[in-house]
């Protein structure tokens, strides 16, 4: 197991003092080291907003891309090196707004990522505008009389689309966070982790207190069906009951990396044959 220092940089992050990234930055170093990730294999994508700075307090390779792309730049660089640890790391603005196509996509094509949302029901590097999740009757810049479209669904949209590892967690148990990271990581296929954090600028109502008072851990392994119904409860008991932890997950899909890795050497051996017999 690697120190958590190895993940470390000299430059301090640029978020408000209690924002909910530096649980997430602090559980992701932990992860990273208590599997024994190499800084020079480990790659982490992120896309537009408060906690896409988040490669730039990393001592891993990173790469900052454009709002809501980050899905399609984490399947890349798998493909492209399938040696590589690739994490995408993003708000959910940028990955359920921005980035929702490729986020549906992401689930049915399952290349070997883990895809990261900081969910914090608002849009914060721009000042508080209503984002995908923001809860319904919350009052922000752009809706002043609350917001009246229901919220994205990360965690069944996941389910439904095909992800093979999906889980949530909160950026207030870090310790809780860490480990779910890590399954995710372990995880062959997408893996998706919609991580609820209060931002303290510009959500006074999803505070940490209140996530405290609602999260509660799931505690067995849950089939597809079970993990969908699971995943609804928060929408219908009005964010009384808020679970956390794995929903689901299925080893029964290669992933698309291998898949293609797999046709190109099919390829590479036909193309030898035909040599052959020039």
């Amino acid at each position: 197991m690697k120190d958590i220092k190895e993940y470390s940089v000299n430059e301090k992050p640029q978020w408000c003092p209690g924002c909910g990234n530096f649980g997430l930055l602090t559980a992701v170093k932990s992860a990273f080291a208590e599997l024994d990730l190499e800084p020079h294999n480990t790659v982490v994508v992120s896309g537009i907003g408060c906690g896409s700075k988040i490669p730039h307090y990393l001592r891993t390779y990173g790469y900052e891309g454009i709002h809501g792309r980050i899905i399609p730049l984490a399947e890349g660089i798998k493909i492209g090196n399938p040696s590589l640890t690739v994490v995408g790391i993003g708000g959910d603005g940028d990955g359920l707004s921005e980035g929702g196509n490729h986020f549906l996509h992401g689930g049915r094509k399952n290349t070997d990522i883990t895809y990261i949302v900081q969910d914090n029901q608002i849009y914060g590097l721009t000042t508080g505008q209503a984002s995908p999740t923001t809860h319904l009757g919350m009052k922000t810049k752009t809706t002043p009389n609350g917001v009246f479209i229901p919220p994205v669904k990360p965690i069944p949209t996941a389910l439904i689309s095909g992800a093979t590892f999906v889980a949530s967690a909160f950026a207030g148990d870090i310790n809780h966070l860490k480990e779910v990271i890590k399954r995710a990581i372990q995880h062959r296929g997408f893996s998706f982790i919609d991580v609820y954090q209060p931002c303290v600028s510009w959500n006074k109502i999803n505070t940490y207190m209140w996530w405290k008072e609602r999260v509660y851990k799931l505690d067995k392994s849950l089939s597809f069906e079970e993990a969908l119904k699971k995943a609804m409860e928060p929408y219908l008991t009005n964010w009384e009951k808020v679970p956390i932890g794995v929903f689901y997950e299925s080893n029964e899909r290669k992933p698309l990396n291998e898949i293609i890795n797999y046709g190109n050497e099919l390829l590479t051996n036909i193309e030898e044959d035909l040599r052959e017999f020039e």
